[in-house]
């Protein structure tokens, strides 16, 4: 197993733009770090019970249909071409009314987040299952890749009450940043690299 490629596809993937990430930084404009931490206590556990159960449908799914993997990425793959296209696309950050962000706002957001269920089912099986398959070691990876998205969503609050005006005054090139870090995290879930 590459862990390095491993970790950079999970840092890339949580902390490029999606929808939670997106109430994340909106919510800090307009509500602080604070209570925003309240949602992203709620991102976090759905993130980790999303992992969970990917993980136990996938050692099904790979028993039965060997071949769902491939399908798995590909489609991945060009999920993440889309999210690119819609980042590199996406106009300035606008002020916006205050989102309701707190932990059932953050749970269930990321229990219906295209992005999060994407990349759930596909971290395990696409990086970890080739490798490793007791269930104590997969486990250990789903506590692994949680962790990375906590503290994803945590820098997003930060950077976010950091940066406030810097971001809304270069939008266009972190926009084109994410959308390539996006784009690179498909060329890395398809196995083209």
């Amino acid at each position: 197993m590459n862990i390095i490629s491993f970790l950079l596809y999970c840092i890339v993937v949580t902390c490029s733009p999606g929808p939670a990430n997106i109430v994340i930084l909106s919510s800090v404009q307009h509500s602080g770090a604070k209570k925003t931490m309240r949602y992203v206590y709620g991102a976090t556990m759905a993130f980790g019970l999303l992992l969970i159960l990917s993980t136990l449908m996938n050692r099904v799914l790979v028993e039965v249909i060997p071949n769902i993997l491939i399908i798995m990425q590909v489609v991945g793959s060009i999920y993440m071409l889309y999210l690119a296209y819609k980042i590199f696309k996406m106009g300035a950050m606008e002020d916006k009314p205050n989102p309701n962000a707190n932990f059932r706002s953050g749970l269930l957001m990321q229990l219906v987040n295209p992005k999060v269920l994407l990349f759930t089912l596909t971290v395990i099986p696409s990086y970890v299952m080739p490798f490793y398959t007791s269930s104590l070691t997969l486990f250990m990876f789903v506590i692994i890749i949680t962790v990375i998205g906590f503290f994803a969503f945590t820098t997003w609050v930060v950077f976010g009450a950091i940066f406030r005006a810097f971001l809304q005054n270069h939008q266009k090139v972190l926009n084109t940043l994410m959308a390539l870090f996006l784009v690179y995290s498909a060329i890395m879930i398809s196995g083209i690299l």
